[in-house]
């Protein structure tokens, strides 16, 4: 009898969710605390306060990830929600990439691949026919999965504290 190690990425699910619900807010909270912190100790030298960080996450609203203009994604490893996106239509073809997040002890596992396969189906779902984001240039593990995914830097379409480059992919079929 053969037995097969399964790969990485085959113990990742990813699948729609209700971006209100208690395990999107949960992944939701990690990201921005994640993004947050490393702003925080390259500008400042220190991770942010809890009262910053909860007033960061309040005013940043995550509210229109949802249908018919948007989507939310989170992605399991063995069950476990460990990663999130999100999608935002900008116009009739246009949709945005955001909150993008695999949990530090699981990035290199394969989930930004499924995470990002998802987006891609999620996207054309909702009619568009091109992915945009914006993210900042200490962010290295985030711009070399868009990389590695087809993603390529593209002018500005958003202007931001945060919005420091800019990436999109058109998407076949």
């Amino acid at each position: 009898m053969t037995t097969t190690t399964p790969r990485a990425t085959d113990l990742w699910t990813v699948t729609t969710a209700d971006v209100s619900a208690p395990e999107a807010l949960d992944l939701l909270r990690d990201y921005y605390h994640d993004v947050a912190n490393r702003y925080y100790r390259l500008h400042f030298d220190r991770e942010g306060a809890p009262e910053e960080l909860a007033a960061g996450l309040a005013g940043s609203p995550s509210d229109d990830l949802a249908a018919p203009d948007g989507a939310f994604l989170i992605g399991r490893h063995e069950g476990t929600a460990h990663a999130c996106a999100g999608l935002r239509r900008l116009d009739a073809d246009t949709v945005e990439l955001t909150r993008v997040y695999v949990r530090p002890a699981l990035r290199g596992t394969g989930g930004g691949a499924r995470l990002l396969a998802a987006v891609e189906d999620a996207a054309r779902a909702l009619g568009a026919r091109r992915i945009v984001l914006d993210t900042r240039t200490d962010l290295i593990e985030a711009r070399s999965l868009y990389l590695r995914h087809g993603y390529h830097e593209i002018p500005a379409y958003s202007s931001g504290p945060y919005a420091q480059v800019w990436y999109g992919k058109e998407l076949a079929g």
